[in-house]
């Protein structure tokens, strides 16, 4: 076994005390004895901690990784050595070995699914249909691929169960505004080297994600742009005492520019050319289609490449794109992900959800299902316990008080 990926798994296991109550109960219940669960995410030390506790509730695990440079490949092999684990991934893959991987993991004819992206599941459907028939139910991690699966269920072509794992308070409050608040502005100094404090750092989105990138690099004393094509949105950004504007009108102050929408070309051929000199472009959404880097390819003089950066040369002028336009708190030579204690809060609802798939998917139709509130209550309450907290509980009085509509001044 990899030391140094062992190294890492152990050294996030004692940051992540929720998921060891649930890997503890899982060992004891063995709720997914006889089951495979199939995997698409990102294969670093929290993932799989994640990954055995599912083995430990008696899951055949087949994984692989969900974006082609988030992958850690000590962790990787260290999972190849964990019992009733097979994992596939490979950091730096090229797509042909991105899907191939994705192959390897549908040939083990998993009973549940868990993603992050949706396309484990894109490709069950459109590729591997023989293997549907097989399928409980599902998991989605994450924003992008829960607006891919409604955009699914909507044409009627989602053909089980997938809980929107990504869409429960649990997770939005938590991993997509401090995780990807904290992972991504890390990662921006980390591999870049440059100062936050005084800078115009553009948010391109005012989602979760963008509220969490927002509040953190304010904190660090930049000066936080956000541009939105939500009037609400748009408007809560202002109360909450940001600059809101235009992308075109942001093109020409930013220094810093990070991507949450998980939409296509949001800085495009309409705004590289408006940028300062020097300006920085980072994509904390989940593929890498924010950024119109074929554009910029296309049109730069020419690139100079370095460790995490690649500089395209518009007329000269130097435009610094990140990660590829990859997931910057994941991509980067250095990038880590979220921190610990967030994904132990996501993986402990993923456990949680793949069980109630595991036990209720069969009985569902296909389609987006939310996380049910006692599995989000459940995690808060883990959590919670772990940091010695305790909350009030309602009395007899309140709770009827809240129930009852005939009780006025």
């Amino acid at each position: 076994m990899s030391n140094s990926g062992k190294l890492k798994i152990d050294w996030a296991a004692q940051y992540m005390p929720v998921l060891a109550s649930i890997k503890k109960q899982f060992e004891k219940d063995k709720p997914f004895k006889g089951m495979t669960i199939g995997m698409a995410l990102h294969v670093e030390a929290k993932t799989a901690n994640l990954v055995q506790t599912l083995a430990a509730g008696g899951a055949k695990v087949y994984i692989t990784g969900c974006n082609p440079l988030s992958t850690q490949d000590d962790v990787a092999e260290a999972l190849n050595h964990v019992k009733n684990v097979h994992c596939y991934a490979k950091r730096a893959c090229s797509v042909e070995e991105y899907y191939a991987a994705i192959e390897q993991v549908l040939d083990a004819a998993p009973s549940i699914t868990i993603d992050d992206g949706m396309d484990l599941i894109h490709y069950l459907h459109t590729k591997r249909r023989e293997l549907l028939k097989n399928v409980v139910g599902g998991c989605e991690e994450t924003t992008t691929g829960i607006h891919r699966l409604r955009a699914m269920a909507a044409e009627k072509k989602l053909e089980f169960p997938v809980v929107a794992v990504n869409d429960t308070p649990m997770k939005r409050f938590f991993d997509n505004v401090h995780g990807t608040g904290e992972s991504a502005l890390s990662s921006i100094m980390i591999t870049t080297n440059t100062l936050i404090g005084g800078k115009y750092f553009v948010v391109v989105g005012y989602g979760y994600c963008g509220r969490g990138l927002a509040k953190k690099a304010h904190g660090l004393g930049a000066k936080v742009v956000v541009t939105e094509v939500d009037p609400r949105r748009a408007l809560e950004a202002h109360m909450d005492g940001y600059h809101v504007m235009t992308m075109a009108d942001a093109a020409a102050i930013g220094d810093i520019f990070v991507t949450t929408t998980g939409n296509t070309s949001v800085i495009g051929k309409d705004h590289f050319g408006k940028l300062k000199p020097g300006a920085i472009l980072a994509n904390a959404g989940h593929f890498n289609v924010e950024i119109d880097i074929a554009w910029l390819a296309k049109h730069a003089d020419s690139t100079v490449e370095r460790d995490g950066i690649v500089t395209y040369f518009l007329k000269g002028k130097p435009i610094h794109v990140l990660a590829e336009g990859r997931l910057v708190n994941l991509a980067t030579p250095k990038g880590m992900g979220h921190p610990i204690e967030v994904m132990d809060l996501s993986f402990a609802l993923q456990a949680l959800c793949a069980r109630y798939i595991a036990e209720k998917g069969s009985s569902l139709k296909g389609g987006v299902y939310e996380v049910p509130n006692e599995i989000d209550e459940q995690v808060a309450r883990l959590k919670l316990a772990s940091l010695g907290l305790s909350i009030d509980d309602l009395s007899a009085a309140q709770k009827k008080y809240q129930c009852s509509w005939n009780i006025g001044t």
